[in-house]
């Protein structure tokens, strides 16, 4: 099973290039699924069809759904809910107090990331092509099996002991956000493909993007910039001047990107006629992947959040995020953890046990991420 998450800032495109690649896949001889989390639900007018929530074939090997995070909301959320408010109240907590207790932030997200992987495991899919919303909620989304398993924790803590049914249902909940954790940050199984136009304020946009999934631990593996002004010599007449200015301009903001990463970067011309369809979206997917297969680089091993290494009496530990000039960084040493603040998106970092005796005494930054320098018993600068 391989699962291919397409996101991007809104408006990119994201959405007709999963239905491409979807269809690529398919017409390949395996069985793909696209499923789309985002709330346009724009996947159906991509295929040309009319979508539900249980996937139906649009085309031979290939199936499609949109996941409705409202109505899973509504069906699935209060029984549990419920059971739990149940729980405080025969712990003796007041019922206003209960009510706050469970009420769950992002509990949509989560139950549409739970749907997907419901679909994935339920369904013969070699492949699952996800369409996520716009940049801002697939980060929200990728973010919260571990926020909400922090919330639990804190929430339940103290209240637990001697309630077994509480703590089976936290238990099982818990369980289940483990889970999905674990599937979102395997590369061997899973991947993101971030969507751009050739501007710079999009492109600064994808430089913030992949700091943060690198700080979730989600492996990113491609970025395909969306809607270039097609090259031609044949342009005559007086738009011909701006159309090759404004050609040459994406081509030194792409050529910019390209070279600050590693990841391959794979580009479509804007098109006249919308791809609508499955073979508009084939012809589509043969210029997006030239002839490579489209799940090429998948199983490339991501490269390790942490690393340490010995420099004489000292430790060097590397955070690898993939910074950028002006990229906003705060680091603070919490107890054990490492607090990493990257434009905004924070995440809680275990340190290795080795370097927990140790003394955070200097910081270096560039386009490769963090380098820190731990010794023992010196004082921290500032």
């Amino acid at each position: 099973m391989r699962i291919l998450l397409f996101t991007g800032k809104g408006g990119v495109g994201k959405t007709t290039l999963a239905a491409a690649t979807a269809a690529r896949l398919a017409a390949s001889g395996r069985k793909a699924l696209v499923v789309s989390t985002d709330p346009a639900h724009s996947l159906a007018d991509a295929f040309g069809v009319s979508l539900g929530t249980e996937p139906s074939e649009v085309d031979t090997s290939l199936y499609a759904a949109h996941v409705d995070a409202r109505a899973l909301v509504d069906r699935s959320w209060p029984q549990l809910r419920a059971q739990l408010r149940g729980v405080f109240a025969g712990a003796g907590i007041a019922d206003l107090d209960a009510e706050e207790l469970t009420v769950l932030p992002g509990v949509d997200e989560l139950l549409a990331l739970s749907e997907v992987a419901r679909l994935a495991e339920t369904g013969p899919w070699e492949v699952v092509v996800v369409d996520c919303g716009p940049t801002a909620e697939t980060l929200r989304l990728l973010a919260l099996p571990e926020a909400i398993a922090g919330y639990l924790d804190r929430s339940f803590r103290g209240v637990l002991p001697g309630l077994r049914s509480a703590a089976e249902s936290v238990r099982t909940l818990a369980e289940h956000l483990a889970g999905l954790r674990t599937v979102l940050t395997d590369p061997e199984t899973t991947s993101v493909r971030l969507v751009l136009t050739p501007e710079r304020l999009v492109v600064a946009e994808t430089r913030r993007t992949l700091a943060a999934l690198a700080l979730r631990g989600v492996h990113v593996d491609a970025l395909i910039a969306n809607r270039l002004v097609p090259k031609s010599r044949l342009w005559q007449g007086p738009a011909a001047k701006w159309l090759r200015v404004r050609r040459s301009e994406q081509d030194a903001v792409l050529s910019e990107l390209d070279a600050s990463t590693p990841l391959s970067l794979h580009v479509v011309e804007h098109r006249a006629a919308e791809p609508i369809g499955a073979a508009p979206l084939l012809d589509l997917a043969d210029e997006l992947y030239a002839g490579i297969d489209p799940l090429d680089g998948l199983r490339r091993p991501g490269v390790p959040l942490l690393s340490v290494e010995a420099d004489g009496a000292d430790y060097l530990l590397t955070v690898s995020l993939p910074l950028s000039e002006g990229s906003d960084l705060d680091l603070v040493r919490v107890d054990d953890d490492l607090a990493v603040t990257v434009d905004g998106v924070r995440r809680l970092v275990a340190l290795p046990l080795m370097l927990r005796r140790y003394t955070v005494i200097d910081a270096e930054a560039d386009g490769a991420g963090l380098v820190l320098r731990f010794a023992l018993g010196r004082e921290e600068r500032p």
